[in-house]
């Protein structure tokens, strides 16, 4: 009976699972999709403590009651804006999980070779499974198998929790965002990728707790290493391609304690994170080989030199241009996230909408900090669906329209990506909102951004600096568009 439970709970969950992914795929099914996660997810983690195997019921009430309130606390506290830290702090948390499951798989493995034929009998749980290996006919094939998969769980989940801890840092401004490795750079991740690939073979042949101990540290460094030599203006593709580490890494767990959900859903994340990190490396011109192996390659020469002035305008002079449009294209970035400006972009949206103009969002695949970040916020601020764009969708309108709005971007407009093949996003395709006839940028000042680069666009004939906090800046500027 629990079995027949269990394995059906697996299937619907699974199934829900599917369809949540599915639906997020979509800003108008979006909701939905959260809630066929929930209900998969409850699902599951009722089926696993009510399945066969199960016991600690108190232990396992407990943690999951601590677990909720805990997960309530963090919803309730984190803003918008730190979502994406927030999301390189849950995959931490699943490479180290992953990691903790494949030592204790090791650990009961060994006390199980080690019991007598009345303790292995007497066993219950996981400690039954592997006892059924033991005295399978297929045994040597069976354990070899499960060391494998043990391996390899914590060799990936090592790796995602420290390069998880690293994007943490570097997205939360704690660590600096600039692409650094230690002297031998990529030779120091080649070496101890290959001292582990030794070690598996030794781990598979021997068990040495002693082999997976020295694994584990190398993947640790891999992963800090790896992540500290990518730059910030690959770390929302580092945000999706830890979360591909993070399904793989639950996969080869789900093989070691024979949970087929497990195994189910981790290959969905992983799958899914690594197209994405594809489409974004695409998105962005980029190798996806190159970015996953931290930053591997780069410019052959220095970048263009930017001359020029940064011509500032004030409240009154952008509130004149945009009563004068009919035309206007938004360009949001993490600069919106972090003012927490998107209620009054929405504002600013309505009354210009209101007055008869076309007003539309351009959105470019890697703006914000993570995939979609610019769409979530927008949504929040209840802007239509239909006129929040892609910028395949958009990007060949801005000749004729009349003024473009940046609000807290630099990489997915600057313009150096088409026109500088040393710079550090050469190739990258941006959205070309220099060719509307007026833009302005609403930035804080005159400084470079989060990864560091000169932005020709704010030195242009048709560009003015909006200076300022951009919901203050944007505030200010409301009560002026009659």
């Amino acid at each position: 009976m629990e079995y027949g439970f269990t394995t059906a709970a697996y299937v619907v969950a699974a199934v829900l699972f599917i369809q949540s992914l599915g639906g997020l795929s979509g800003q108008e099914s979006a909701k939905r999709a959260v809630w066929y996660g929930i209900v998969g997810m409850a699902l599951a983690v009722a089926a696993t403590v009510y399945g066969p195997g199960a016991g600690n019921w108190l232990i396992s009430l407990v943690m999951i009651a601590a677990g909720g309130v805990i997960g309530w606390y963090v919803a309730q506290k984190v803003q918008m804006t730190e979502m994406p830290q927030l999301v390189a702090a849950m995959h931490s948390l699943v490479g180290l999980a992953a990691v903790f499951i494949g030592y204790n798989t090791h650990i009961e493995l060994a006390v199980v070779q080690g019991m007598d034929a009345a303790a292995q009998a007497a066993a219950t749980g996981f400690a039954a499974t592997l006892v059924h290996k033991l005295h399978d006919p297929m045994a040597g094939a069976l354990v070899s198998i499960l060391r494998v998969e043990t391996f390899l769980g914590v060799f990936i989940g090592a790796v995602t929790f420290t390069g998880s801890v690293i994007a943490f840092g570097k997205l939360a401004g704690k660590v600096d965002g600039k692409a650094k490795k230690l002297p031998g750079g990529h030779v120091l991740n080649a070496g101890a990728a290959i001292v582990s690939l030794v070690l598996l073979f030794v781990y598979l042949s021997t068990g040495s707790t002693l082999a997976l101990v020295v694994m584990t540290l190398a993947a640790l460094f891999i992963g800090y290493h790896l992540i500290m030599g990518i730059g910030g203006a690959d770390m929302p593709v580092v945000v999706s391609m830890l979360n591909s580490y993070s399904g793989w890494a639950a996969a080869a767990i789900g093989f070691s304690l024979s949970n087929d959900l497990l195994i189910v859903v981790g290959a969905l994340v992983g799958s899914s994170g690594a197209i994405l990190s594809y489409i974004m490396c695409k998105a962005m011109n980029r190798s996806f080989v190159s970015v996953i192996l931290g930053g591997f390659g780069g410019t052959t020469g220095p970048a263009m030199e930017v001359t020029g002035e940064q011509i500032a305008i004030d409240a009154e002079g952008v509130a004149a241009a945009l009563n004068d449009a009919d035309s206007i294209i938004i360009i949001p970035g993490y600069g919106m996230a972090v003012a927490q400006a998107q209620q009054s972009v929405s504002e600013l949206t309505r009354k210009l909408r209101a007055k008869g103009k076309t007003v539309r969002f351009a959105i470019h695949p890697v703006a914000g900090r993570l995939p979609g970040h610019m769409n979530v916020l927008l949504a929040e601020a209840k802007v239509p669906y239909d006129i929040v764009l892609e910028m395949d969708e958009i990007n060949d309108d801005f000749p004729t329209t009349d003024v473009a709005i940046v609000i807290g971007s630099n990489d997915i407009v600057n313009p150096a990506a088409q026109e500088d093949p040393n710079s550090p996003i050469a190739g990258m395709p941006v959205l070309e909102c220099w060719k509307a006839k007026q833009v302005f940028v609403s930035k804080r000042g005159q400084g470079t951004g989060y990864s560091g680069i000169e932005n020709p666009l704010f030195f242009k004939e048709n560009t003015r600096m909006f200076y300022g906090d951009a919901k203050k800046s944007l505030d200010a500027l409301l009560p002026m568009i009659d």
